[in-house]
């Protein structure tokens, strides 16, 4: 999928956005220009090109991530009638909006819109893609060097997103907790010196006690592994530590998924996930950052070895947990990865999960829940309203933890209570978070995927939180 300027082919469509109350080259109803519809305007002589129009609203109400859906819709709609190659022309105006903001936005959206998992496809799989063309004399507020730097900035977070996509998409008969711990070896160890790779397995998550993951872990063939990858540009810079949790397949334990179709329990790694993308845009961009994620790996699995309802795991900093439902693992082994980070000398920490689907029932699946600390909560969900990976800040409602106790040992895993299960699980968590840590909470299981395609996401992995994690540790480092 290439992306061209004042290429000397001529594209066989052209893409305009289309503005309420605002006049459009071409014939088009005012419904047509509403927020989300896309119309073919088909040439009516071999002299003219057929026309996408995308409707954006009024323009005073565009944000960025208008600009991407639109460019995702604009980028599928040209893939499925099969055209080779759009040229997005731009009508300048008076906007809230930079240039080059808006070019980045739409090269993210199209790039992420042409997106396909077709890994397992076979008659099915779409071999075509769709070049963007560009005129570099529609962009006048930036000069060549700038709309170069643009693209190649735009490209980066889309391939960061790619990352994440592939991964949660990714089956479980390839991607289990052995292979998934080779793969980031493999990937964040090539050529690069600024980047470490430590998997802890085996005699080590003992000697660390991660009883978490040794016990979640117990039932599958594969190892559970915590995966500790270091970037450090900037050692100087206080760490900041990404943890993601990697279930790799979560069938529920003992505990067992009982659904007609569970093929979703493949994406219970989307927090990973999100933490690589992340990290690989960092890397890409070659920031000056001082970040490590930490990834605790593992299926949740039944068999003859697997923990047991009523099992009770010690962790290192006293506190031990009573196995209330094996089906509430996620916390179980970001537990010992929080624990981790503040061994290893982080000074922030962001936990990311896709933890309960009672964050979905309370926000839908457009926008994930944060809680913990204010001043990182509010970076973040201003990050996100920035980027399109949205969040909402959650209450921890200090008198749920009741909810929390165990009758013969300091915790339960999973709440006495059949409400506000979201929050009592960031609860659990925040026991296991040490006083020099800032850190909050993100639970993202409403957001991993979309059942149909939206915007600039095909039905699947929607890549959510690549960007989002990315942006807030440049900020950070900036600041």
């Amino acid at each position: 999928m290439n992306i061209l300027f004042d290429s000397a082919n001529g594209a066989d469509t052209l893409i305009y956005l289309a503005y309420e109350e605002e006049a459009f080259p071409l014939r088009l109803g005012e419904a047509h220009k509403q927020s989300g519809s896309v119309t073919w305007l088909y040439a009516r002589s071999e002299e003219e090109s057929d026309v996408i129009a995308i409707g954006m609203g009024k323009r005073r109400a565009l944000t960025l991530e208008k600009v991407r859906r639109a460019a995702g819709s604009a980028a599928r709609t040209a893939l499925r009638e099969g055209r080779n190659s759009a040229s997005f022309v731009r009508r300048t105006a008076e906007s809230n909006i930079s240039a080059a903001d808006e070019l980045q936005a739409w090269i993210e959206g199209w790039l992420l819109g042409l997106y396909r998992f077709q890994t397992y496809r076979g008659v099915t799989k779409i071999d075509i893609s769709v070049d963007l063309l560009l005129q570099t004399a529609d962009w006048p507020e930036l000069t060549k060097l700038e709309l170069e730097v643009v693209l190649s900035t735009g490209r980066m977070r889309a391939e960061g997103a790619v990352v994440a996509r592939d991964l949660v998409n990714e089956v479980p008969g390839t991607l289990n907790p052995d292979r998934f711990a080779e793969w980031m070896v493999e990937y964040f160890e090539r050529d690069n010196a600024a980047v470490k790779v430590h998997v802890y397995r085996g005699q080590e998550l003992v000697d660390l006690q991660m009883n978490g993951l040794l016990a979640v872990g117990a039932g599958s063939k594969h190892s559970p592994a915590l995966v500790e990858i270091r970037y450090e540009s900037n050692p100087e810079l206080p760490m900041l530590a990404l943890v993601g949790k990697g279930v790799t397949f979560d069938l529920g334990g003992m505990n067992v998924k009982t659904a007609s179709d569970i093929s979703d329990a493949r994406m219970d790694m989307g927090g990973a996930a999100a933490v690589l993308g992340a990290l690989d845009i960092l890397v890409r961009n070659q920031a000056h950052v001082n970040v490590t994620a930490l990834i605790p790996v593992v299926d949740n699995v039944p068999d003859a070895e697997a923990v047991l309802p009523s099992s009770v795991i010690r962790y290192p900093n006293g506190l031990t947990v009573q196995v209330a439902n094996t089906d509430g693992e996620g916390r179980l082994i970001i537990a010992d990865a929080l624990i981790h980070a503040a061994n290893i000398g982080a000074t922030k920490v962001i936990d990311i999960a896709t933890l309960t689907g009672n964050v979905g029932a309370a926000l839908g699946l457009g926008i994930a829940g944060i809680w913990g600390d204010g001043e990182m909560t509010q970076s973040l969900v201003e990050i996100g309203e920035r980027n399109g990976e949205r969040l909402w800040p959650m209450p921890l409602m200090d008198e749920y933890e009741v909810d929390l106790r165990s009758n013969y040992a300091d915790l339960r895993n999973v709440s006495t209570s059949p409400f506000a299960g979201a929050i009592t699980a960031a609860l659990f968590i925040r026991r296991f978070v040490a006083e020099s840590l800032s850190w909050v909470h993100i639970d993202m299981a409403g957001t991993v995927q979309y059942k149909q395609d939206v915007g600039y996401s095909e039905a699947g992995a929607t890549g959510y939180g690549a960007r989002l994690l990315a942006d807030y540790v440049m900020k950070q480092a900036q600041q």
